[in-house]
């Protein structure tokens, strides 16, 4: 069924006219060219294409557009005009915790999910906050080293 859907993207109100069955992920890319949401495996498997809802990190593969009337979508070209994306930027470059890129936006969201909830997580906790998230280039321990680091650096940010 088409409708008229109406929420705030990275601080900013939009509206669709789509069918309300159709996923987020390809509203954000095909339709308001948000590139940086990336599609992995389209099951909620890989969290390539994780966004945060309400402040919540979800596989946007999985949630209907219909179903988010109203509500509030961070997206990593969002995430990356905040403070808080330039030391996890920076923290994720220093560990060397990026290589081909395709999963990072995705890692990035879910450390800002993490870090808002948790602004220094041990490792246990850092591993179980991105386990919804793969990569095959780094490895994760270089990923959970950045998250540390960022949370380290990142003093009354979150």
């Amino acid at each position: 069924m088409e409708k008229e859907i109406t929420f705030i993207l990275n601080n900013q109100s939009v509206s669709v006219q789509t069918d309300t069955m159709r996923r987020l992920l390809d509203v954000l890319r095909d339709d308001l060219g948000i590139t940086g949401t990336k599609e992995g495996c389209g099951e909620g498997e890989c969290g390539a294409c994780s966004v945060l809802l309400n402040g919540k990190l979800v596989n946007s593969c999985l949630i209907p557009v219909g179903s988010i009337e109203g509500d509030e979508v961070l997206t990593i070209e969002g995430f990356k005009l905040t403070k808080r994306f330039t030391v996890l930027e920076a923290a994720f470059a220093e560990a060397g915790a990026v290589q081909c890129g395709f999963c990072t936006p995705g890692m990035l969201m879910a450390a800002e999910a993490l870090l808002t909830h948790n602004p220094k997580p041990e490792e246990a906790e850092i591993r179980d906050a991105i386990s919804g998230n793969l990569c095959r280039c780094t490895g994760y321990n270089m990923i959970v080293e950045a998250i540390q680091i960022a949370g380290q650096r990142g003093d009354g940010l979150w």
